[in-house]
């Protein structure tokens, strides 16, 4: 099967009233992990290229990567860029066959954020992909990328009734207390801001920074309109710890394949957690 959009497989999420997966991959050995994971849950997948992998040169490498293990798969797979940070990058990724893009202006003025979606969205939909915007800001530091904390964060529910009205992208991210990295201590959600903007909003919503997340929190998000839900942070160390219980054996093989298999168990479980239940 070849790559698909993300306003495919949302669709889909949207009448499973589940969410779909948008795991981050560094290298080779988690795109294999993660693939092995979904094609035994036979369910929808978002590979994810952040802005560290992109830094260290990898974003044509991961790619084709990618697309090779699509072509082979037999459930819809979208290669995304996450927090794409200018109209240059997203016009890499889209050259290096992404099909979807995220243009994250969540630190500009809201007009400018308006004007850069608008413009990523020319350049998407020249080539057949989709777009993710962001609106509020999303916490704590993932890959340099961060906010003021000090800053008001949460989305407004009125900066998203005006961006729809001015602009329709694929997928909407919004910060309802929600952070990158691991958390300290228990999630602070607002739930009730997050029901107030899927009322409004006319496009899928995203959560960013679901590593750390627990399960009923997921579940209720999932509820109130969640339908992309980004896991970094907890990919990178789960590969991390997989390939520490295996270093001592100075064997390439065995610590890669200890990685695989931490990275493998996490996302099984993300999917089925995602599923929120759906019936097949």
């Amino acid at each position: 099967m070849s790559l698909t959009t993300l306003k495919e497989v949302l669709a889909y999420a949207e009448t499973k009233k589940a969410a779909i997966p948008a795991f981050n991959i560094d290298n080779m050995e988690i795109v294999q992990s993660i693939f092995k994971a979904a094609e035994e849950e036979q369910y929808p997948l978002i590979l994810a290229v952040g802005q560290a992998a992109i830094k260290d040169g990898r974003m044509a490498l991961l790619a084709a990567s990618a697309r090779t293990f699509a072509e082979k798969s037999s459930f819809p797979v979208v290669l995304h860029l996450d927090h794409g940070q200018s109209l240059e990058q997203v016009r890499m990724a889209l050259d290096c066959g992404f099909t979807s893009v995220m243009i994250d202006g969540s630190k500009l003025p809201f007009e400018e954020n308006i004007r850069i979606s608008e413009e990523t969205l020319k350049l998407a939909r020249a080539a057949g992909a989709s777009v993710e915007a962001e609106l509020g800001c999303i916490l704590g530091t993932e890959d340099d990328i961060s906010h003021d904390d000090n800053k008001p964060f949460l989305v407004r529910t009125e900066d998203v009734k005006a961006f729809n009205e001015a602009i329709t992208v694929d997928a909407l991210a919004v910060g309802i207390g929600n952070a990158h990295g691991i958390y300290k201590g228990l999630p602070n959600l607002d739930f009730e801001r997050l029901a107030e903007v899927n009322d409004i909003s006319v496009v899928p919503l995203v959560l960013h920074g679901g590593s750390g997340i627990p399960a009923d929190m997921i579940q209720r998000a999932i509820s109130l309109g969640i339908r992309k839900i980004n896991v970094a942070t907890e990919v990178r160390l789960a590969y991390v710890k997989g390939i520490t219980t295996a270093i001592s054996t100075g064997d390439f093989y065995p610590i890669a394949n200890a990685g695989k298999a931490e990275v493998y168990n996490l996302v099984k479980g993300k999917i089925q957690l995602f599923k929120n239940g759906m019936v097949d």
